[in-house]
């Protein structure tokens, strides 16, 4: 087999591709077989059937069709590997010419594939990069705010006779019209105000309400068959409750730790927020050195790909005639798009692996997250063939660990961040945290990477094609 290819444009190429006869009989020889097996004719056994008896009443054209069906992808895939291609998505075949229609065994099978291909480019020295992140300093507020919070979870919900306000829990009756017509309901909602995991608008239509008054307030439904509609929404109140907290003393330390005094609960509270803050200046310079690295990194990206994940995330949400929703997803997935290939090609340079203990780790970690069993959650990646695509997702996680821990990172007072305990081993932290990051994944961004979409459709189990980088087979496509 010859094979030659011809760069379109950087993430574009198109290969040709040239087989002769020879190496095209084994797929000839068994599409006789094939269609042995599958016709009968007066005289001999199914499977039986001679050559020529098969040319005569099938016709010789139909038995090469069969056999470059069938050989297509071989030849393909040995060109891909011949160029040290790596495809994208998709491919295009063209075949121009097949041998053998008459009977001889002369001439080749000649076709062209077009193909999208990730791009090369070189990475830069990451010990040169430097990142800035807020300083961690714990203050007596922030103990404070971690206090009240636990104290909350002691509190009890009293019922007050006076308006809503902030932070209040209320019990309320929701109804949804468009055009005068109702389109949803529900009754005996609780709902705390302030919180704004709501409908847009509601936290303010609630404030000032007190039990048996009601409002009405336009939104834009976010969820059901009207998702993305605007709609007017009544909602009344049916009870207001204030909660009330328990005093912050030895009693409470006793009650709600394993400490004896509210001053020792105190200095545990204040180790908990500085990890949590560490955390965040982890979290912060992951983003940060991946924003730094896009702007000295020229990684082109394939428009088709990126059209192509855009409308799916459009058809999805039911917005593909919103043009300004349209651009704002277009930029997030050329960003994610970049960022793959980024870490894809950290991943080669440090031949990073992914072991099975790692792999099993994430996917504990993210059935957790959906509420699943680990082994349910497993067997149906499995079944959707999306293990590969999780196997990638860790091994760019360990790939953006390590190169963190080459980088500079600093705080705004100029001082040296340690991050070396989310670092260790430059895979511990990564892993759980992709896990994590794949379960609470926005929609606004593509399907975050090819495990956002891997996870999320296990969790629904509903074998949803996924998106992402996938490699189809040529003969698939022709």
């Amino acid at each position: 087999m010859k094979s030659a290819v011809e760069t379109i444009n950087p993430t574009r190429v198109k290969l040709s591709i040239e087989a002769p006869y020879a190496e095209l009989k084994p797929s000839i020889d068994q599409a006789y077989k094939t269609i042995s097996g599958q016709v009968q004719v007066p005289g001999f056994r199914r499977g039986k059937v001679p050559a020529r008896v098969i040319d005569q009443r099938v016709g010789r054209p139909a038995v090469m069709q069969e056999a470059v069906n069938n050989s297509l992808d071989g030849f393909y895939r040995e060109a891909v590997s011949e160029h040290e291609l790596k495809p994208l998505g998709t491919p295009e075949v063209e075949v121009e010419e097949i041998p053998g229609l008459d009977g001889s065994e002369d001439g080749s099978l000649t076709f062209t594939v077009e193909v999208d291909v990730r791009p090369s480019f070189e990475l830069p020295s990451f010990a040169d990069i430097t990142v800035e992140v807020e300083a961690a300093e714990v203050t007596d507020e922030d103990v404070q705010k971690e206090l009240d919070q636990l104290r909350s979870r002691f509190g009890t919900l009293t019922e007050v006779d006076r308006p809503a306000k902030k932070d209040d829990f209320v019990t309320i009756d929701l109804t949804a019209s468009i055009d005068g017509e109702e389109v949803d309901s529900a009754q005996g909602l609780s709902f705390q105000v302030g919180s704004g995991n709501s409908l847009e608008g509601l936290d303010e239509a609630l404030e000032g309400l007190s039990a048996g008054e009601e409002t009405t307030f336009e939104t834009t439904l976010a969820g059901g068959e009207h998702a993305g509609e605007q709609a007017q929404v009544t909602v009344k109140v049916e009870a207001v409750k204030e909660r009330e907290l328990p005093e912050a003393d030895d009693d409470f330390a006793e009650l709600a730790s394993e400490f004896d005094t509210i001053e020792e609960l105190k200095a545990d509270l204040r180790e908990q927020a500085s990890r949590q803050k560490l955390f965040s200046q982890f979290a912060e310079a992951r983003d940060k050195l991946v924003d730094s690295l896009l702007e000295v990194v020229e990684i082109p990206v394939p428009e088709r790909l990126v059209e192509e994940e855009v409308q799916r995330h459009l058809d999805n949400e039911g917005r593909s005639d919103d043009q300004e929703h349209r651009e704002e997803i277009t930029g997030s997935t050329e960003k994610q798009i970049r960022t793959q290939f980024l870490l894809d090609a950290v991943v080669e340079e440090r031949e990073i692996t992914v072991e099975q203990p790692e792999l099993i780790e994430y996917l504990i970690s993210a059935a957790q997250q959906y509420g699943m069993n680990p082994n349910e959650f497993a067997q149906a990646l499995d079944s959707q063939g999306q293990v590969p695509a999780l196997v990638g997702e860790v091994g760019r996680n360990k790939a953006l660990a390590a190169v963190l821990a080459e980088a500079k990172v600093v705080d705004t007072t100029g001082e040296a961040v340690d991050l070396s305990e989310f670092l260790k081993g430059n895979e511990d932290e990564a892993v759980e945290d992709s896990a994590g990051a794949a379960a609470a994944a926005d929609d606004e961004v593509l399907a975050e990477d090819e495990a956002d979409a891997a996870v999320q459709a296990a969790s629904d189990e509903a074998g949803d094609e996924v998106s992402g980088e996938t490699e189809e087979t040529a003969d698939d496509k022709a």
